[in-house]
């Protein structure tokens, strides 16, 4: 079997792919936090470009992927698929595993394919500031870079404890000339009820979410980005898939089963959208799983509701799995999960019965990384980890039935600016 699938430009795809025009039916719509109304494009325009919300609100099958966004994309896609050839000599399995390398884009994961995406539609509308939120960083980093290619200013919440445990992605953030504040703040009046109660509060994303949305609401000139959970950004991700789609087939395999981890969302979409596609259209029986941490289980234990995606109720109220917007996850080191919502499609095939979701504690997480590095010799980030236990666990069960199978699964970041984390685990 060969090691790698080719990095052929034929694999590059030039259209996103919307999950929602091949859905039977389609999840609860967004609702407007005053009116509890469902949500009108024209509710959105003081917080995003109305590119983005064109976006949002397509039911298009395939939208096609501007020039310029090809010509940034061109940097570092195609991803790499590479066959985990010695993680399955580890395991003795009899399953061929495959992973989507997303750690090789400009800032270390997946959150480039949406940041490009988002800063280029903004860039057209001559937008000069966006402003955000991040968890463990590889979204604040993807944003930051993005911004300094279309020539926008990107103004980061960062959550606190993230801040503090990942000193390098603030770096990189800054250097790319964006502006990292820790949250909650004292700048926004959300950020002060937190801030005020304890200056060293560890933070959520629904807090930071809560600051980035007011500083674009309250100013006219700013406009609002977020790398994970809504449609459009699910969307942009499936560039991930699309490609993996070809690669695989070009090994001669086919996936049984698809992981990813999920905080937001967004990953597993990328990944697996496309192939939900054979499901949905074609017959096809492959498996979805969706892994969670034990600390933050929004899938396994949240309730499927409408609920808001931030902590104090200014944001959209979204029909998803969630854990309440009071939830304040404890500061574990994969902070790109610890959020209390699920985007509404993944919560939607979860209801479906489509997306199995599981939920992993960290020192089994962990434990997985390091295998990983050993036998493949590449450092994943937190995030990714979780999806490598499953992986790991889904290999061993076909090792014990004497069952060959394909896993496919997403490694959507590098660790190396999570060092600290491998430290203290």
């Amino acid at each position: 079997m060969k090691r790698y699938a080719s990095r052929s430009d034929e694999f590059l795809t030039s259209n996103y792919y919307n999950l929602k025009a091949d859905l039977p039916d389609l999840p609860k719509p967004p609702l407007n936090p005053m009116t509890r109304e469902p949500l009108g494009p024209e509710d959105l325009l003081p917080l995003f470009p109305e590119g983005f919300i064109r976006q949002e609100v397509s039911l298009e099958r395939y939208l096609p992927i501007p020039d310029r966004v090809m010509e940034a994309y061109a940097m570092y896609r195609p991803t790499p698929l590479i066959y985990a050839t010695e993680l399955k000599k580890h395991l003795r399995t009899p399953a061929h595993i495959l992973y989507k390398y997303e750690g090789v884009g400009p800032t270390g994961s997946h959150k480039s394919n949406t940041a490009i995406a988002q800063a280029y539609l903004a860039a057209e509308e001559g937008v000069k500031t966006l402003t955000t939120e991040t968890g463990a960083g590889q979204w604040g980093c993807a944003l930051a870079q993005a911004g300094a290619l279309f020539g926008i200013e990107v103004k980061v919440f960062m959550v606190r404890i993230s801040y503090r445990q990942k000193p390098g992605r603030r770096t990189m953030m800054e250097l790319y000339g964006s502006r990292v504040e820790e949250s909650p703040s004292p700048l926004t009046e959300a950020g002060s009820r937190f801030y005020a109660e304890d200056p060293d509060h560890p933070g959520s994303l629904g807090i930071a979410i809560s600051e980035a949305v007011e500083m674009a609401a309250r100013d006219g000139a700013v406009k609002y980005s977020l790398g994970s959970v809504l449609d459009s950004v699910l969307m942009h991700q499936s560039v991930i898939g699309q490609e993996a789609a070809g690669q695989v087939q070009e090994l001669g395999l086919s996936p049984d089963v698809i992981v990813g981890c999920v905080g937001g969302g967004s990953n597993f979409a990328g990944l697996a959208f496309p192939f939900v596609r054979r499901n949905l259209t074609e017959g096809a029986n492959i498996r979805y799983v969706a892994v969670e941490p034990e600390s933050c289980p929004t899938l396994t234990r949240g309730d499927l509701k409408y609920d808001h995606g931030d902590s104090v109720g200014m944001a959209p109220l979204l029909y998803m799995h969630s854990l309440g917007m009071d939830f304040i996850p404890p500061p574990i080191h994969a902070g790109g999960l610890r959020y209390h919502g699920m985007a509404p499609l993944v919560s939607h095939l979860v209801d479906k019965g489509i997306v199995e979701p599981v939920a992993y504690g960290q020192e089994k997480v962990f434990t997985a990384a390091r295998t990983f590095l050993m036998t493949e010799g590449i450092l994943p980030a937190p995030e990714s980890s979780h999806a490598i236990a499953a992986v790991i666990d889904e290999a061993v069960r076909a090792r014990e039935e004497n069952r060959e199978s394909v896993i496919l699964f997403n490694l959507s970041g590098h660790g190396f600016l999570d060092i600290t984390a491998f430290e203290e685990a």
